[in-house]
């Protein structure tokens, strides 16, 4: 390892995860985050065992289940007119090591700073970049005038980071047509241990439990012309989001009936950047390949990265550890963000034969080969970028 020093612009989950990695292999890392303090709010996710690998190869998983992350059971599709079942995915066919949990966001957020911290990695907060420039000896240019300089910067920083237009130019961004609202609600449903996604005409509803399931996170999808920023905090009133999905019965009716608060995001489709990488500078998760939040992976990806990344600067000069970093996971990237899409397509199916055959196949395997229900996840949720090749 040529690497004694490095910068991490970004205190989101990517972020801390290469911090705390690079610096548990003797590098001396400082992490910038503009906000005032490191946290969270508002939002859960999935953990699935290619993410958690990361997680427990960093002496984490413990410490998340001690957070109340709820182990998942299963995945539920099912329709939205009075939430009839169509098919289930059974997480608990998966090997005794594969995992996966709903967490809320802030809980992972805590356990990675408090691992960041235990790692001596240097914290600067209200930091903020304006620029990057990369180099024999690369540079951050701060919104306040100074500097920063390291072996190597890592850019963490998400859809708008600052490293992405100096490594590629302006980015093509372009609204898909569909918004999200999220919302956390307590959970007076009995909801199960499972993630639900309530399918309906353009439109869905995810919804599964965080925090020990005293509270039930949603996201709800909805396809329509009207634009939308990017980003999760912009308020929006509740009652859109029930007029949205006047149409949904069953289980979904009630826990959108349940909605007090809700942020509405603009879901826009950014390219997987073609340079991730350039003279000591590289970037990790959303700054190099956002996902659209459909198959649940974009802090999966960003915890892959974050290993691949550390793991690359440990064992190869620093430039050639930057290659092989994107060469090793360009092409698994793409084919998570082609998956994503796709299941936009197949959850907001309109009425219809397509959708009656749809869904009686979905029936007819989740009964007949539960199995191979799981089994098609098996090149996602097997893939273990901690393991020694």
């Amino acid at each position: 390892m040529d690497i004694s020093n490095a910068i991490v612009l970004g205190g989101g989950i990517g972020g801390l995860a290469v911090a705390t990695a690079l610096a548990r292999r003797g590098v001396a890392v400082t992490l910038l985050e503009q906000a005032a303090h490191i946290g969270e709010v508002g939002a859960g996710l999935q953990i699935s065992p290619n993410g958690l690998a990361v997680l427990r190869n960093l002496g984490l998983e413990g410490t998340l289940r001690q957070r109340n992350a709820v182990q998942g059971q299963a995945v539920v599709l099912s329709d939205y007119v009075a939430g009839k079942s169509v098919a289930r995915l059974d997480l608990m066919r998966l090997a005794e090591d594969q995992k996966y949990y709903f967490v809320h966001r802030a809980d992972l957020i805590d356990v990675l700073a408090t691992a960041a911290k235990r790692a001596n990695v240097t914290f600067e907060l209200g930091a903020q970049a304006a620029t990057i420039r990369p180099g024999p000896l690369p540079v951050v240019q701060m919104t306040d005038g100074s500097t920063r300089r390291a072996e190597l910067i890592i850019a963490a920083d998400g859809i708008h980071s600052v490293a992405r237009p100096v490594l590629n130019g302006a980015d093509k961004a372009a609204f898909t047509g569909q918004v999200a609202w999220r919302a956390l609600v307590p959970n007076r449903f009995d909801h199960p241990s499972e993630a639900h996604v309530c399918m309906g005409p353009g439109r869905h509803l995810v919804s599964y439990p965080v925090r020990g399931g005293k509270l039930v996170n949603l996201v709800a999808v909805e396809e329509r012309k009207e634009w939308a920023g990017e980003g999760w905090n912009h308020g929006d009133d509740p009652s859109n989001l029930r007029a949205a999905f006047a149409g949904f019965g069953g289980p979904a009716r009630a826990m959108i009936d349940a909605v007090e608060d809700v942020t509405l995001w603009g879901l826009h489709r950014h390219p997987v950047a073609t340079t991730w990488h350039r003279e000591g500078v590289a970037m990790v998760g959303d700054a190099a390949h956002p996902t659209l939040p459909f198959l649940a992976q974009g802090a999966n990806m960003a915890l892959e990265d974050a290993w691949v990344l550390a793991d690359h600067i440990a064992r190869l000069p620093r430039d050639s550890a930057l290659a092989n970093y994107q060469k090793t996971r360009e092409t698994r990237v793409r084919r998570v963000i082609k998956a994503a899409e796709g299941n936009a397509t197949r959850y907001h199916m309109h009425p219809g034969m397509m959708r009656t055959a749809a869904h009686l196949g979905l029936r007819l395997i989740s009964k007949v080969a539960p199995g191979r229900m799981i089994g098609a996840f098996d090149w996602l949720y097997k893939f273990d970028v901690t393991a020694k090749k």
